[in-house]
């Protein structure tokens, strides 16, 4: 059995590391509004992007030489862009674990189809835990550490590389892997195409429009060709948004019921 010295310096300890989860919980709370503002006005932007798309698209349907690559592919899915979001920091429960199970899932599904895949991590916690099994199929890494506060111009980054990546014909489908937030102890993680560009069943031409009929200005295949390149930084925007809350939800329950099972473990170290 433990001596009284030994058993007070247990006390002491725990009482330390509670302080510390009790803080951070704190701290998560706190960003968490912040960051729960931004994801919430973000998604109707992107909601009206696609629906947008979507109304193009139905407009070009039937019309030959006016698709772009971006948005009709390059006619074969051989090769597999994988594009996953995760925080660049951990402490935060099973967030990170549930994204990267997600695409560990999908890796392990394309390869056994005989599908070419690759893996393009942004976040630091991703690549810790998919280089262990995928690291040949790891083409890079983008971290975000040290910046506060996400912006549009950050996730231009990760659009321009993939826009880039496309172009030089370095994969034929890519898909977006994140968090998607639903409140502090539910994130659900997601998987969303976007090239070819995911095109919304249902869009709001299925509303009825009293036989309105659509003019544009320029024209159609004008405008999808700028709306695209767009969609995809402005989806991989709402992503990063959204998993930075989801982040901060996670990370508030995982040090409040640290903090609790602290006070537990004090509680029964006291009574001994």
């Amino acid at each position: 059995m433990a001596s009284l010295k030994e058993l007070r310096n247990r006390i002491a300890s725990v009482k330390a590391t509670q302080k510390i989860t009790k803080a951070m919980q704190m701290v998560a709370a706190a960003k968490l509004r912040r960051a729960q503002s931004a994801a919430e006005a973000a998604r109707p932007y992107a909601e009206r992007m696609e629906a947008v798309l979507s109304n193009l698209a139905e407009a070009l349907k039937g019309l030959e030489g006016v698709g772009s690559p971006l948005m009709v592919g390059t006619g074969k899915d051989d090769v597999h862009l994988l594009i996953v979001c995760t925080s660049e920091r951990g402490l935060c429960g099973g967030f990170n674990s549930s994204i990267v199970r997600k695409a560990r899932d999908k890796v392990v599904e394309l390869t056994g189809q005989g599908k070419e895949v690759k893996i393009l991590c942004v976040g630091k916690k991703g690549y810790d835990q998919l280089r262990r099994q995928f690291a040949a199929q790891i083409i890079d890494t983008i971290e975000f550490r040290g910046i506060k506060q996400l912006t549009f111009e950050n996730a231009d980054q990760v659009g321009q590389r993939v826009r880039s990546m496309f172009e030089a014909g370095d994969f034929d489908v890519a898909t977006l892997f994140f968090a998607e937030f639903k409140s502090v102890i539910s994130q659900k993680p997601m998987a969303q195409q976007l090239i070819p560009a995911s095109i919304p069943e249902g869009s709001e031409r299925s509303v009825d429009l009293a036989g309105a009929i659509y003019e544009y200005e320029p024209e159609e295949a004008e405008i999808i060709a700028d709306l695209l390149p767009l969609n995809i930084t402005t989806q991989i925007f709402k992503a990063l948004l959204e998993n930075a809350a989801s982040e901060q939800g996670a990370r508030m329950s995982a040090m409040d019921s640290a903090t609790r099972n602290a006070g537990e473990m004090i509680g029964k170290l006291t009574l001994n």
